[in-house]
């Protein structure tokens, strides 16, 4: 598999596969955001009103390809105020059910940390549905639990589930960085 980041033309040209990543992460019961069934042309729209936030350097997406698939994903969000510089939260870490059990959600997590710390982030965090299998992948991962907010999310099928909130410490030192999706760019082509 090969993980690369997706820049906005790369992006807006794979927003069908994402669309399709999308669907079937919802389908499978994971919650991301959307209820089930999640109608693929809001899929579609979803991702493609991320290639502004892309474009504005305000999220880095990176895809996960095996042959001409794309089979997972995962963005870091980074906040665009001037006191929140040091930190980006981790968002949509998807992979498709075909690829599970392969180590490719770690290897993503990975990708994104890593690009953290080269933009300079030195806290990521993140919220994931309490109980779900993504909280032994973040726990073994090095991810610090901060808490949970009860009745926080709907499932895909509609139930109110709560959310555990996480938090890591990633590179050493703060740093500012004015372009961090750029900064991270560069550290993952080193």
């Amino acid at each position: 598999m090969i993980v690369t980041r997706a820049q906005g033309a790369q992006l807006a040209a794979n927003v069908e596969e994402l669309a399709d990543l999308l669907v079937d992460t919802v389908d499978g019961g994971a919650s991301v955001g959307f209820l089930a069934p999640l109608d693929r042309a809001a899929a579609v729209a979803w991702w493609r009103g991320r290639v502004a936030a892309v474009a504005a350097g305000q999220l880095a997406v990176w895809t996960a390809r095996d042959g001409d698939r794309t089979v997972g994903t995962v963005s870091l969000a980074f906040p665009d105020k001037p006191n929140s510089r040091h930190r980006a939260e981790l968002v949509k870490l998807m992979v498709h059910r075909d690829a599970r059990g392969q180590g490719l959600g770690r290897t993503l997590l990975t990708t994104a940390e890593e690009a953290a710390v080269g933009a300079g982030v030195t806290l990521l965090h993140l919220d994931t549905e309490t109980g779900s299998p993504a909280e032994r992948l973040y726990r073994s991962s090095g991810w610090i639990r901060a808490g949970v907010i009860p009745d926080y999310a709907a499932s895909p099928a509609g139930v109110l589930r709560p959310t555990t909130l996480y938090y890591k410490h990633v590179g050493a030192g703060v740093a500012y960085v004015e372009n961090p999706v750029e900064a991270a760019a560069e550290a993952l082509t080193r």
